[in-house]
């Protein structure tokens, strides 16, 4: 499985996240959908670097659908909600 290092995301004005971006990977951006459907086919592995420590980021389901989270911890400095725009 190829790993991709996610340093921004793309948020809609509610805060959703609807990409994964990372401006020096040729990838980037990559929709949501996708993102989802790389990882569930474990074709790619999304990764939120912090602190020299890999948080993986794993597709959940929820009231509204699947959406894309980072591994629960006890900081929110690497959780997609945090990162910078893209």
């Amino acid at each position: 499985m190829i790993s991709r290092q996610v340093t921004k995301t793309k948020k809609d004005e509610d805060g959703d996240i609807l990409a994964l971006c990372n401006p020096f990977s040729t990838w980037s951006p990559r929709w949501k959908s996708d993102a989802i459907a790389d990882i569930e086919k474990k074709i790619y592995r999304y990764y939120v670097e912090i602190d020299n420590k890999e948080v993986n980021i794993h597709v959940v389901k929820g009231s509204r659908g699947k959406y894309l989270r980072t591994d629960p911890d006890k900081t929110v400095n690497n959780n997609l909600d945090y990162l910078p725009d893209c």
